[in-house]
């Protein structure tokens, strides 16, 4: 194509465009969420003051959910974690969930797969879905930590096993619930 051929044809493209509508990003959302088989719902700001949230003790393990399932479209759950040391949880394997543990205050031994390492404050690990991973806090103050779950929905769980008699768990009734869930100790 010659250089007037491929300047005719280029000012043809841009005139066409030209007469296209003009949509907002609000406009295409709504659009895109009319075409496709499961539409995005729209979603309602949200603001967690410091000590809101549901607070759970699950299996010692100090929770304060933040963002749940409903909260996030069912993109992810966000929960605030506040433990003594000692406090961990055993390696366990999710078929569903990949895992982000971030560290706010104190140390957390952190394993996942073959390998354990120590976080402190502003660490964080990326835990996939399939790779057995545990934590357990350390040292001699507590550890904050944020656990942010993706896709939502396993703070279901969590609430399960807070419901559970204190005292030392039945770990039989405690890997029934985890495996309806779709988490599995290893």
């Amino acid at each position: 194509m010659n250089r007037n051929d491929f300047i005719k044809s280029t000012a043809l493209s841009i005139g066409a465009l030209a007469t296209l509508p003009i949509m907002s990003s609000q406009e295409k959302l709504a659009n895109q969420s009319t075409n496709t088989a499961s539409p995005l719902q729209k979603q309602t700001p949200k603001i967690v003051k410091h000590k809101e949230g549901l607070l759970l003790n699950v299996l010692g393990d100090q929770q304060n959910i933040k963002l749940t399932a409903k909260d996030t479209n069912g993109q992810y759950t966000l929960i605030v974690q506040y433990n003594d040391p000692g406090i961990g949880i055993p390696a366990h394997v999710h078929d569903n969930e990949d895992e982000v543990f971030q560290v706010l205050e104190g140390e957390v031994a952190m394993s996942i797969g073959e390998k354990t390492s120590t976080l402190t404050a502003g660490d964080l690990i990326f835990c996939p879905r399939g790779i057995p991973h545990s934590w357990k806090v350390i040292g001699d103050q507590k550890a904050k930590a944020i656990l942010s779950i993706f896709p939502a929905g396993l703070e279901q769980m969590f609430m399960a096993l807070a419901e559970l008699p204190p005292g030392p768990p039945n770990m039989e009734l405690v890997s029934k619930i985890c495996a309806q869930h779709g988490v599995h100790f290893v």
